[in-house]
């Protein structure tokens, strides 16, 4: 079973998103940080449908992955992917939404529904939502993309396509003979950085540091270099840790090995506190497939790191 999520928003959001350009991935963000997004998994399409009297579907993008976050490193990780101008307004919106109001200065929880490839369709493209839809429905539905009313709603996706160079995904997922199949979703800069974080738990690789604003997720190659924003290619690591790993002043062997670089004593004639992490092995990520690649570690042993 293939399925999509349908989730309401409305027109500010969607109109602010729609006019940005090259625009990698969205945060379709909920208020209360209160409930987990299980309804789909990664890869399949979570679509965008307007408040009343806007009964339509109007784009959409590929699901990757969902995270309780305090609401700077959502700003942060997304900027105006988030639908909003800045801080301030995003802000604003989203206490409008909240039943508590919070303190002023208050960095408070919201959900994110990390999406990647946002597509948008034009005005006399949006699609009419399905029959079974009620107006009692405030936050989504969800649709099995193979059964009615989800497969008329997918094939109306599939004549959409095409339409726009921002709908990558309407053309991705129909490369399957007209079947709707789990798409591989390319990886923004913000989601790579939240799926980084996740996925060590939230916990530095070196030294187990858990004060999130002090936490950066890492590229072990330059993205420059590889031109994809790969798990496997990610450290969670302290923000002062990962300029010295920039640096070449310390590096991790593919026997997740830390290694320090004598030149943090030449050089500035300190650093007692990162040779105390000589030798010690890093600490992974819970899930096997972000473990970072030997190939990735052995090039920056070999091209970055300072012996």
């Amino acid at each position: 079973m293939i399925k999509a999520y349908v989730g309401v928003t409305d027109r500010q959001w969607f109109d602010l998103l729609r006019s940005q350009t090259n625009l990698e991935e969205v945060n379709f963000w909920q208020p209360s940080g209160g409930r987990n997004f299980q309804a789909i998994r990664a890869g399949e399409l979570f679509l965008f449908k307007l408040h009343r009297p806007d009964d339509f579907i109007v784009g959409g993008g590929i699901f990757a992955h969902f995270s309780l976050l305090p609401i700077s490193l959502a700003w942060e990780a997304f900027q105006v992917g988030n639908g909003a101008r800045d801080l301030f307004e995003m802000r604003t919106r989203v206490e409008k939404c909240r039943r508590v109001q919070p303190s002023a200065h208050e960095d408070y929880t919201i959900g994110c529904i990390l999406l990647e490839q946002p597509f948008f369709l034009p005005r006399d493209r949006w699609i009419p939502i399905p029959n079974d839809w009620s107006p009692n429905i405030v936050q989504g539905k969800t649709y099995d993309l193979t059964a009615e009313p989800g497969r008329t709603l997918w094939n109306e996706l599939q004549t959409r396509r095409g339409i726009s160079p921002a709908s990558p995904v309407v053309r991705e997922a129909t490369a399957a003979v007209g079947e709707p199949v789990l798409i591989q979703p390319r990886l923004g800069q913000g989601a790579f950085r939240i799926l980084v974080t996740d996925g060590y738990e939230r916990r530095c690789a070196f030294t187990g540091e858990r004060t999130l604003p002090a936490l950066d997720a890492a590229h072990i190659r330059p993205f420059s270099e590889i031109k994809e924003h790969r798990l496997d290619n990610g450290l969670l690591l302290r923000k002062d840790l990962h300029a010295l790993f920039d640096r070449g002043c310390m590096t991790v062997t593919p026997e997740l090995r830390i290694e320090v670089s004598k030149r943090i004593k030449e050089e500035f004639d300190n650093g007692k506190e990162y040779y105390r992490l000589h030798g010690q092995e890093m600490r992974p990520p819970a899930a096997r497939h972000m473990y970072p690649a030997g190939e990735s570690l052995a090039w920056h042993n070999e091209k970055v790191f300072k012996s």
